[in-house]
């Protein structure tokens, strides 16, 4: 009773009283009463003191005490002792069992582990694969980003002959839209609609939702909207969400005024969904709104909402406040961290931010990939190189170097320091190249004066099969600028329809200004009104 009612202190005192302590009983209810209301990090340190006690005691564990362990070491997520627990099931008989099957795809998943997760399903006899284990599968392809892998297990499953329930149609059809497959995603909105029973569940509603804004299709997007006779708060954050990944911003900014109108009142995942909205339109007085109303309906303090306020308001130019919420939270992540350092960097307040990252060192919160590539940014604009090799060193002693965006921002900010060499390293030692970090290299070149190799580079970038971006081109186009190559320029300009790029104002803006000093006037005024069309 206390563990279910989540009073896991008096579950504890009752516990120790009890006389036997060889019976596995009350040990699965200490067990799963931490799994279910313990934070994540006291979860895990609290099962695994619980589960080597009874070891120790010689408890003899069943299925639903290694159910629990292995759903604790999932939320850590702790690979290793998952591992262990796993040779432990196989030693003692256990591992045929479908729920700790279950438990343990859903361990592997969780530790990244996606093809130890494929080989526990595959053990599984095909006649033995329930709905349940078919959606921890697919559950756990869509957290690990595999949305191809999800699309071929459901059809697998279903040509098993095991059809989708509610639940794995909202795994399902959010994949559908992170791949914009209409097509696909009409037919599955038939079967929903065949099945009258998940139709009518909200989740799946705004899954349909959710998913038609982002194929672009918002006609099917409103009609899934308006035909919902049970429509709520979660259907509107739905329809807001998919507008504005479509890029009709206005148009989710006002929905939250029209829920309103209509009776919903807006709830903390709405306003985390509205403030990067308000951030991305500049729009402060809405901004300072919501803020408002989060704080009139006790949705702050909260970490994840005190950091989309920081954004916000720092987009909207308002950096004080932003420095303010940061200033007085109670607790702090490492999104708000980085929150706070991109504030400052964004609005020109270096120094201001590289105060928040030495205090960011001495807390308990380590970079992330993100927070990491601010610090280099500041480094770079500050000139701080030993602060910078500082960031480098552990950036390779948590092994980031191999991610895209880090090794890009090292070689921006060697390129910005002089080290043309150091940057040339790093570009060569990154084992799958993209087009970010080929566009670093060029940048670093033409940083150092290196105008004629920062050309050769672009030249090598399309002969060895890499598509420049249109930061790529504004890059290269820069060079061309400082270094007065007219017709190298205009020929790189020519390339953009090649890629498929159109051209921005940044771009026709180096055009002008590069045709203007090499005194090709008439050429220049062309450029100049071809750009008033943008």
């Amino acid at each position: 009773m206390y563990t279910s009612c989540g009073s896991l202190e008096d579950a504890l005192k009752l516990f120790d009283e009890l006389p036997c302590e060889n019976s596995v009983y009350p040990w699965n209810a200490l067990l799963r009463g931490t799994v279910v209301f313990g934070g994540r990090k006291r979860q895990y340190i609290d099962v695994l003191k619980t589960y080597t006690k009874m070891r120790e005691l010689g408890v003899e564990l069943n299925v639903y005490s290694f159910s629990s362990v292995i759903k604790s070491f999932a939320a850590a997520p702790a690979f290793y002792q998952g591992l262990k627990t796993h040779a432990l099931l196989i030693k003692n008989g256990l591992v045929d069992s479908d729920i700790l099957r279950t438990c343990l795809i859903d361990l592997y998943f969780k530790c990244g582990k996606v093809r130890l997760a494929r080989r526990v399903f595959e053990e599984i006899p095909e006649g033995e694969r329930d709905v349940v284990v078919w959606g921890t599968m697919l559950s756990g392809f869509s957290h690990n980003r595999l949305q191809r892998e999800v699309l071929e297990y459901v059809k697998w499953m279903v040509d098993e002959g095991i059809y989708p329930n509610s639940v794995i149609m909202t795994i399902v059809i959010p994949v559908i839209g992170e791949v914009c497959n209409r097509r696909l995603g009409k037919e599955v909105h038939a079967y929903v609609v065949k099945t009258k029973s998940y139709s009518e569940k909200v989740p799946v509603q705004s899954a349909l939702i959710d998913m038609y804004c982002k194929c672009g299709d918002l006609i099917s997007a409103r009609s899934v909207f308006y035909s919902s006779p049970d429509r709520n708060v979660v259907c509107w954050t739905a329809l807001m969400s998919g507008y504005a990944s479509v890029g009709r911003l206005e148009q989710a900014l006002r929905s939250i005024i029209w829920m309103q109108q209509e009776g919903f009142r807006p709830d903390v995942v709405t306003v985390a969904t509205v403030l990067p909205i308000c951030a991305q339109l500049r729009a402060l007085e809405q901004g300072k709104q919501i803020h408002a109303y989060a704080l009139k309906h006790w949705f702050l303090p909260n970490v994840s909402l005190s950091s989309s306020l920081t954004v916000m308001y720092s987009k909207c130019g308002v950096v004080e406040y932003s420095a303010r919420l940061f200033k007085d939270m109670e607790q702090r992540n490492v999104i708000s961290w980085t929150a706070m350092i991109d504030s400052y960097v964004e609005n020109g307040y270096l120094y201001e931010a590289l105060s928040v990252i030495r205090a960011m060192q001495l807390s308990k919160h380590r970079p992330d990939t993100i927070a990491m590539t601010k610090m280099l940014s500041v480094c770079g604009d500050l000139k701080l190189l030993k602060l910078g090799k500082e960031i480098h060193g552990q950036i390779l002693k948590r092994d980031l170097a191999s991610v895209h965006f880090v090794s890009a921002e090292l070689i921006n900010m060697y390129g910005i320091l002089g080290d043309v060499d150091k940057a040339k390293l790093i570009f060569n030692a990154v084992p799958v190249k993209g087009s970010m970090t080929w566009t670093s290299l060029i940048r670093a070149y033409g940083n150092n004066e290196l105008y004629q190799g920062a050309i050769d580079l672009f030249d090598q970038m399309r002969s060895d099969g890499f598509s420049p971006n249109p930061f790529t081109f504004e890059a290269i186009l820069s060079v061309c600028e400082r270094a007065g190559f007219v017709n190298d320029a205009s020929k790189i300009f020519n390339l953009m329809p090649k890629y498929k790029i159109e051209a921005s104002k940044e771009h026709f803006a180096i055009m002008v200004r590069l045709l203007t000093q090499c005194g090709q006037l008439e050429k220049a005024q062309r450029f100049e009104q071809m750009s008033s069309f943008l």
